[in-house]
């Protein structure tokens, strides 16, 4: 399955043994305690080097230390089990990784688990964490948990801090949660988040201030009066399996708690998803230009060679004018959320498909599906509005449907309350994956 590239039995079981001390005197830390967490390797985290799926970038920055919210977790004593498998660069949607193995789908080990946060999805989804890392630049934590049947939450940028992460774009990545449940995922959630140090970056114009965050009980009554926001045109851009679950999934929320859903029209969707591409193309490309330049590129997957040369052709005149989209979409969203609560979508356009055998030893570019899997996520992105995908379904062969929710900036309990009580309405009807781990199971 390709899970981790590493971890360490020894410091997992000694994470374990001064947790099983605390709770033996009374006195564990936090609710996390002896929880264990996998994280993507992406984040920095000792004892373990930061590959960031790659064979070569540890060598150029090797880990020195523990990121910021490695640190808060570690505080509230949760155990770290390893690093978790990743697309390479995080330049890809598939997972498949030339050089630590393909990350497979718990639902269906001969489809992929998605990316580029991949591995993250399919440890929980697979029963051996209740919550992973993952970092979402474009849709690389909600579309995994999407295609793995979990829950997959991105809040809004600049709330948890970015030290120690790798700095493969600046304005549009973040880190998320993927949990088993929306309780896990806000629990972890309010671990990491919190006060930025100073050095790091302020969050972007759309939300100019961190206000004071209110947590709410998500076992009380839904809040009344939710208004959701729907394009029916980009709704239905996906396929009828998907467009069907999800519709029926929105009927079913709004007819339960009696919301109401507010048709509108969000243009140039294309055009933002194409400023979003320049945007993070020469942002990552600039950030490992320096590691680049001595770097034999047979050493990277043939579908992180081309993006990468792709990236490297932007011009800085290319990404002011993304920069001028990213304005004016944020302008349209905010009068969006003048009229609604929330705006909703598919989380994917399709769900996970089959892996070709022949990408697994170089990567693949498949634009086509690509483009489907990343549809809906941009905005959340490229705008650093809060977002999270809940599983509401199956298609017919079984694979996850996940439904999207995106907020306005700092609208988190909005967000979580609104996905909380979708959870609730499909819970039930949840099924385990194929390959699934009963951690708890003493036998």
């Amino acid at each position: 399955m390709s899970f981790f590239i590493n971890y360490d039995e020894k410091d997992i079981l000694r994470q374990a043994t001064e947790s099983t001390l605390r709770y033996e005197r009374g006195y564990p830390i936090s609710a996390l305690d002896g929880v264990p967490i996998a994280i993507k390797d992406e984040i920095d985290c000792l004892p373990y080097p930061t590959t960031g799926g790659t064979k070569w970038l540890h060598k150029v920055r090797p880990c020195t230390g523990d990121a910021c919210i490695i640190m808060r977790l570690r505080s509230c004593g949760a155990i770290i089990v390893g690093k978790t498998n990743m697309h390479e660069l995080g330049a890809g949607a598939s997972g498949i990784n030339p050089h630590y193995g393909t990350v497979r789908n718990p639902y269906d080990p001969h489809k992929i688990a998605g990316g580029s946060s991949s591995a993250s999805a399919a440890v929980v989804s697979a029963g051996l964490c209740p919550v992973a890392l993952g970092v979402d630049g474009g849709g690389s934590v909600r579309m995994p948990a999407s295609l793995c049947g979990i829950v997959g939450f991105k809040p809004t940028f600049g709330c948890i801090p970015h030290s120690g992460v790798l700095p493969l774009n600046w304005t549009v990545g973040m880190v998320g949660m993927l949990a088993g449940t929306l309780e896990d995922a806000f629990i972890v959630y309010a671990a990491i988040s919190g006060q930025l140090p100073s050095h790091e970056r302020t969050p972007l114009p759309l939300s100019t201030s961190s206000p004071k965050m209110h947590f709410p009980l998500l076992n009380s009554n839904p809040i009344s009066n939710i208004k959701l926001a729907k394009y029916g045109e980009w709704f239905n851009y996906c396929n009828d399996e998907v467009r069907v679950c999800c519709s029926d999934a929105l009927d079913l929320l709004c007819e339960h708690y009696k919301w109401k859903t507010v048709e509108v029209t969000i243009p140039d969707i294309e055009a933002m998803i194409l400023a979003h591409y320049v945007t993070v193309g020469s942002e990552c490309s600039t950030s490992l230009s320096s590691y680049l330049e001595n770097l034999d590129f047979a050493e990277l997957g043939a579908d992180v060679r081309v993006a990468l040369r792709v990236c490297g052709s932007f011009h800085s005149k290319e990404y002011l004018k993304a920069q001028k989209m990213r304005n004016r979409q944020m302008q349209i969203y905010n009068n969006i959320f003048a009229m609604a609560d929330i705006i909703v979508t598919p989380t994917t356009g399709v769900t996970a498909y089959l892996i070709s055998d022949d990408a697994l030893k170089t990567g693949e570019v498949d634009s086509i599906n690509g483009a489907a899997l990343i549809r809906y996520q941009i905005a959340g992105n490229f705008l650093g509005l809060p977002a999270v995908t809940v599983p509401v379904g199956y298609d017919k062969a079984g694979m996850p449907i996940g439904l999207q929710f995106i907020g306005k900036p700092w609208s988190e309990a909005t967000l979580m309350h609104i996905a909380f009580a979708m959870q609730a309405l499909c819970i039930s009807d949840y099924r385990k994956p194929k390959v699934f781990y009963n951690i708890l199971d003493k036998n």
